[in-house]
């Protein structure tokens, strides 16, 4: 469920956060529900992250085998480009 929520900001804020929107492709509405929902689960679970909550909601979007090793696929990479 979706609630309107009313809120006093400087303007020049606003104008800001409107051309950070804008050019993000993203809505002010998403912008503030991302950084509340943020904030508010670092409360809940007590654990302080240092990761954005885009970065985290992107988490897990690629899926590895286990046994996956990523020096050894990096090592691989820089040997082709290099040869």
């Amino acid at each position: 469920m979706e609630t309107k929520l009313t809120l006093r900001l400087n303007d020049n804020v606003i104008e800001r956060a409107k051309v950070y929107a804008h050019n993000n492709k993203i809505s002010l509405s998403k912008i503030i529900e991302t950084y509340l929902d943020g904030i508010t689960r670092q409360t809940e679970t007590g654990i302080k992250t240092s990761t954005t909550p885009l970065v985290e909601s992107l988490s897990g979007v690629i899926g590895l085998p286990t046994d996956f090793d990523f020096k050894k696929d990096y090592a691989g990479y820089l040997e082709k480009k290099y040869k």
